[in-house]
């Protein structure tokens, strides 16, 4: 099932699901079915019963009557991982820095902000003097129940859906941040969106395969831990030009293993929060040092695509 948020033609903000073009909103199709997305999750088994007893449900506007917002426009929190290698290896040579050992020890996240979400066809501010603004295509999963010291081989049922992510970012302010060293913070906290909709965990599963080594080429290495991955292309266009096509399959930490990290020392994951991916092998600009395309700049419209989900399309203003 693929779930919505949107503005409905009175411009009220409602909770659905895709029918093709058409949408469902589903507190018409059953007043006992919440308006919002993050009430819809916390009490999501029960919801689907619900869903599932209604049998076929008629749609009740088309995709072009209303206005797809973020479809968790209120996450509970947001961590962003760096989750492939490829990425980090790119990144740290435009920076002038070396992987630190660690990180083939652990998936490494920061808490990027969880107020500034942004949804599909959202404007996009450039931050005040910023001279190098980057997208970061990414691939994020919304936690769907309560969990702490979870293991990554248990995972797995705790996941609720998928989404695509872009983690807006300010490389030029970003830099002189991470030198101090600190951060990441004022680079990358203006921006995050989501979209255009959650795919639900099952409905994901059919593109998970068992662990591949052959994807894993030289110059980044095969993982320690070796569990299945979704295969799924992640495409970015920038005003119509493509300039990254990479794969999930690819990623050198997993999901489950973010979600271990992250409960760790008796953290409870909640039901609403989201963990980003980290940003496929060349899915932002800096990797090739903003030879593939110029920093953006008003007026650019950006377009992240992953297999299974659909596209995130934004304007920089």
């Amino acid at each position: 099932m693929k779930l919505v948020t949107f503005k409905n033609p009175k411009g009220d903000s409602r909770t659905g699901w895709l029918a093709g073009d058409k949408v469902v909103d589903m507190n018409l199709a059953s007043e006992k079915l919440p308006t919002d997305m993050l009430t819809f999750i916390d009490n999501h088994e029960e919801y689907f019963s619900i869903i599932r007893a209604l049998g076929d449900v008629q749609p009740h506007y088309q995709l072009s009557e209303i206005q797809l917002l973020a479809p968790l426009p209120n996450p509970r929190s947001f961590r962003d991982y760096i989750g492939f290698e490829m990425h980090m290896q790119n990144a740290s040579r435009s920076f002038g820095h070396k992987i630190g050992p660690a990180w083939y020890d652990m998936p490494i996240f920061y808490f990027t902000n969880h107020q500034a979400i942004y949804g599909p066809d959202d404007e996009i501010k450039r931050p005040a003097k910023e001279t190098k603004m980057d997208i970061e295509l990414e691939l994020a999963c919304i936690i769907g129940k309560k969990g702490k010291d979870l293991k990554a081989e248990n995972a797995r049922p705790y996941i609720f859906g998928y989404t695509v992510f872009n983690d807006w970012t300010a490389r030029a302010i970003q830099k002189v941040e991470m030198e101090i060293p600190l951060g990441p913070h004022k680079g990358k906290d203006f921006a995050n969106a989501i979209g255009p909709c959650i795919v639900t965990a099952d409905e994901m599963e059919q593109y998970r395969e068992p662990f591949d080594e052959s994807v894993f080429t030289d110059p980044i290495r095969v993982p320690n831990v070796q569990m299945d991955r979704f295969n799924l292309k992640m495409t970015s266009r920038i005003n119509g030009v493509t300039v990254c096509e990479g794969n999930y399959q690819t990623v050198y930490y997993t999901f489950e293993q973010m979600m271990e990290r992250a409960s760790e020392n008796n953290v409870t994951l909640m039901p609403g929060d989201i963990l980003g991916s980290g940003t496929v092998g060349w899915g932002s600009l800096i990797e090739n040092n903003f030879t593939v395309h110029r920093p953006l700049e008003p007026g650019d419209v950006v377009e992240l695509e992953i297999e299974g989900i659909g596209i995130l399309r934004n304007k920089v203003i």
